[in-house]
């Protein structure tokens, strides 16, 4: 549902006499038999295709690594981290934990052995960026003196442009004092832990500020076919014409692909309220659809001027069950053709490894509490490799036609609730899931969650619209993404 108001038809809807359907009914009307004899039960893995690659053949991001610290093999005489500590080996670990880090996401890693000690040696390293500039620099300084490290850290970050620059501090190369020159620094951010593990999550930052820049969204609304390229981000909105999608939708038949999807979504449903077998097969095509447009159009996540199209009778289904499915893919499906909903959710994949929930947000001023709802969520709350949560399959509460999904999200569990506002901004607070609310008695859309946000007085401080729910704690790693990211945090109240 959109902020501007829209009239919508009077729907003959009546509490408590919407007719369920049993599964056993769906699989006779589809033709079970016909499916069993074609082989196309189980079938999620092989629908879950991966999206459309628009980069070159082989293109991924490189990132450049190096080591400040002394050329021995061991520590500096009375300095941290101690004579004891092996630098050879040291700086062989956490090359290993980023080059594995490198390998599963699809990173080029170009780490220098020979360590970095003194100006010379960064002057060297200055120039080969400017000349040839990576996607990403990783700085890991191991050591306090008696030579200056930390202060040729400092010198690269204050000379090297706008690489994303992480600089790396393990427990016993640095004071408080060493770590003030990068704080305030755009695009760089300062990871001081005990966890030499952590370097994989910073190889995970790079490659997620490689993919905002390369990540096309198709956004199928008006009339024109044109390219807009975000600031800062880099994405692309790639905009095409709103009978694109009803051409397409009318020239799909309901084959064989299209039936096991239908199918898939009536066994994965725990119930089965308003929708009927045609609008299981509907919603079905709506994901193929969409994934022909996104293939033709080479894109990697697509949005729909929905309402508009059932306001008008266009289409039959809202593609509220292909939206659930690609998010659950790791694909962006966003809702109303809002970009800002669309970055978002590109980031929750690639940074989070899980999808966001794009949702309306309404205050609730007696619990003191944040209800947000709207027509699709995710089911894969804690991961695209997890199993999803339960989910009901109701009609679209607007129209009352259609699919759309009721995700029961986990009561007592933390929230992060994210939004960009503008490529520049995020807008980021943290809260528990409190309820689940049920339509009816209440009205909206049909997943609706009510949370217990967080640090915040009253819910209608909270900033934003369409903002993301995403299970869990991640406020820390997108406060750390957005400082390397050069993009600006707000807090939601």
């Amino acid at each position: 549902m959109t902020k501007e108001h829209y009239h919508k038809q009077e729907r003959s809807h009546c509490c408590g006499c919407c007719a369920s359907i049993d599964r056993r009914d769906f699989m006779t009307t589809v033709g079970l038999s016909a499916l069993a004899a074609s082989g196309m039960f189980g079938l999620t893995s092989t629908l879950a295709a991966a999206s459309p690659d628009t980069t070159a053949a082989g293109a991924k991001p490189r990132v450049r690594a190096v080591f400040l610290r002394p050329d021995s093999d061991h520590g500096d005489w009375m300095s941290w981290p101690g004579i004891f500590y092996d630098n050879k080996a040291s700086q062989a670990m956490f090359t290993k934990v980023m080059s594995d880090a490198a390998e599963k996401l699809g990173v080029t890693l170009d780490a220098t052995e020979v360590p970095i000690v003194d100006v010379s040696a960064i002057d060297k390293l200055l120039a080969e960026c400017k000349q040839n500039p990576p996607d990403g620099v990783i700085l890991t300084v191991m050591e306090l003196g008696p030579r200056e490290y930390w202060p040729l850290a400092d010198k690269f970050v204050a000379e090297r442009g706008d690489i994303p620059t992480i600089v790396f501090s393990q427990m016993g190369s640095c004071f408080t004092g060493h770590l003030q020159a990068t704080r305030t620094a755009k695009k760089c951010f300062t990871a001081s832990t005990q966890d030499h593990n952590w370097l994989a999550t910073g190889i995970k930052m790079m490659r997620t500020v490689w993919d905002m820049k390369n990540t096309r969204l198709c956004i199928v609304n008006g009339e024109k076919t044109e390219d807009q390229r975000l600031d800062i981000v880099g994405t692309t909105l790639h905009h095409i014409p709103l009978n694109r999608w009803t051409d397409e939708l009318a020239n799909l038949e309901a084959n064989d692909e299209v039936k096991a999807l239908a199918e898939e979504f009536s066994k994965t449903a725990k119930q089965i309220v308003e929708p009927k077998p045609l609008d299981l097969i509907n919603a079905a095509k709506t994901y193929f659809v969409a994934k022909r447009i996104m293939t033709a159009e080479k894109c990697q996540g697509i949005s729909l001027n929905c309402l508009g199209l059932v306001a008008s009778h266009r289409i039959p289904c809202p593609p509220c069950m292909a939206w659930m499915k690609l998010r659950d893919e790791g694909v962006a499906g966003f809702c109303e053709c809002d970009w800002n909903a669309g970055i978002s959710m590109l980031l929750c994949a690639s940074l989070l490894g899980r999808p966001g929930f794009q949702q309306d947000p309404v205050p609730n001023t007696v619990n003191g509490t944040f209800m947000g709802a709207h027509c699709t969520s995710p089911t894969k709350l804690r991961g695209f490799d997890q199993p999803g949560e339960p989910l009901i399959l109701r009609s679209h509460s607007e129209s009352d036609i259609g699919i759309s999904p009721q995700v029961i999200w986990p009561v007592g569990e933390p929230v992060t609730v994210m939004a960009f506002d503008g490529p520049g901004k995020i807008i980021l607070g943290t809260g528990r899931v409190v309820a689940n609310i049920d339509t009816p008695p209440c009205g909206g859309c049909r997943t609706s969650v009510e949370l217990s946000m967080d640090n915040v007085a009253d819910p209608r401080d909270c900033k934003g619209f369409h903002q993301q729910f995403i299970l869990g704690r991640h406020d820390r790693l997108i406060k750390a993404y957005c400082q390397m990211a050069g993009i600006e945090v707000v807090p939601i109240a």
